[in-house]
């Protein structure tokens, strides 16, 4: 398998992670959206959409989006609870990590570590991310004081989905200390078998 992605990308860590602890063989292309790779016609060709994680399977078939990855590669493993509504709680954490945390946590980090981003960093938008930001934090923190992961009682993608962005959200300015119940969470996730940092690469 080739997993296309970017070192510094949350997303493109949340398949490295997964494939890490399933101890999965895969040669790892980086094409970074910052010096304009993702939009050459070569990589287009493959991912229409221009955006990185993609990965391309053996028989040369792709499948792009960081959590469509994460549900393949989790089909009969721990990662994926068995539970018909355990298995809901995942996607449901899926789809809030994607709308309500994503968007404001991954994208405040951006605004104000990467160069290329910093004219979209104006008052308003920064102001903006931050409280929808805490807002996703708060969330989280509230249902983590009674439960030590996200869907069931045992760890699955919805905590690689959440910790990917989580774990690196000071970058962006969140006080991870204001949310204790989140932060136990992600001694929980790091200590877990096979957990591998960001850095990581095959």
């Amino acid at each position: 398998m080739i997993l296309y992605g970017m070192i510094d990308s949350g997303n493109c860590y949340k398949p490295r992670l997964l494939m890490a602890k399933l101890g999965l063989v895969f040669t790892n292309v980086e094409v970074s959206s910052h010096t304009g790779e993702t939009r050459k016609a070569d990589y287009v060709a493959k991912n229409p959409n221009a955006m990185v994680p993609l990965l391309e399977l053996d028989d040369g078939r792709r499948l792009a989006e960081s959590n469509a990855i994460l549900l393949y590669l989790a089909e009969g493993t721990r990662f994926l609870p068995a539970d018909r509504y355990e298995r809901g709680l995942a996607y449901q954490w899926l789809f809030f990590e994607q709308y309500s945390h994503e968007p404001y946590i991954a994208v405040r980090k951006a605004l104000l570590t990467f160069p290329e981003r910093a004219r979209d960093a104006t008052p308003e938008r920064l102001a903006v991310t931050l409280e929808r930001g805490n807002k996703a934090l708060g969330v989280m923190n509230k249902y983590l004081e009674n439960n030590a992961y996200f869907a069931g009682g045992a760890y699955s993608v919805a905590d690689i989905a959440l910790y990917a962005y989580t774990h690196t959200a000071e970058q962006g300015g969140f006080q991870l200390d204001a949310y204790p119940a989140v932060a136990d969470w992600l001694s929980r996730v790091e200590a877990d078998p096979g957990h591998v940092p960001m850095e990581w690469l095959p």
